[in-house]
């Protein structure tokens, strides 16, 4: 299937565009889109309000002359398979992929054949999602979000900020199919710099920060952080 098939979709912030789906519209039922994430729906709101806006742009209504099927797993990763799954057996006209790697490679294992458009802030070709950005192949196309890229800069930053930077703790997810890109982006730039950048790996949320050995006791402390 050829790119210009797919969805013509954008998710950043409150804009989205939508795709045709006249062909699928003639069926008795509504044609149903898929949208699968990895986190809550709370943190999601405002991009989902944008999702919806940019379907009415192109006169497509939920609940009119469309359905949208929400599959949330709450950060629980093990859950994306089966919901995945679960949109596929719906015969959804497309699946919407969004919250990270997680959700896209749970849609992209799911079906071949209904077109998965997704955003992704880690490189989609190293992550083995497409093949190539131009003419990403197969069924699956989306927005690289160049987030993950982008740890060197977060790096240089942080040390701009704070001149004499010693220390500088890291929080990933080792549940992500992308961890291992996000370790070697952090490591690899900090071992080309003067400044020691001792990796704290742990999977949760911001305030794991708290259980890090390294964390600071006292307001004298020089450690800082980086939250990736």
């Amino acid at each position: 299937m050829r790119r210009r098939e797919f969805i013509a979709f954008a998710f950043i912030g409150s804009a989205a565009v939508a795709w045709p789906l006249a062909a699928r519209a003639q069926q008795s039922t509504l044609p149903v889109i898929g949208f699968l994430n990895s986190a809550s729906p709370q943190p999601f709101a405002n991009y989902v309000s944008g999702f919806r806006v940019g379907l009415k742009q192109t006169s497509y209504i939920d609940g009119q002359n469309v359905t949208i099927e929400f599959r949330w797993a709450e950060g629980h990763y093990d859950r994306l398979p089966e919901m995945a799954a679960d949109l596929v057996r719906r015969k959804v006209a497309v699946l919407v992929s969004t919250g990270g790697p997680p959700s896209v490679m749970a849609a992209k294992a799911a079906t071949a054949t209904i077109p998965i458009v997704f955003t992704i802030g880690t490189d989609p070709i190293r992550l083995g999602v497409v093949t190539s950005l131009s003419r990403p192949g197969g069924n699956i196309t989306g927005v690289n979000l160049f987030a993950t890229q982008m740890e060197s800069k977060r790096l240089g930053l942080l040390r701009a900020l704070i001149p004499g930077v010693q220390l500088i703790a890291v929080l990933l997810n080792p549940n992500r199919p992308n961890y291992a890109f996000q370790v070697k982006d952090v490591q690899e730039p900090a071992a080309a710099s003067a400044a020691p950048c001792p990796l704290w790996v742990k999977s949760g949320h911001r305030r794991t920060f708290r259980q890090c050995p390294l964390y600071p006791r006292k307001r004298t402390s020089k450690l800082n952080r980086v939250v990736g």
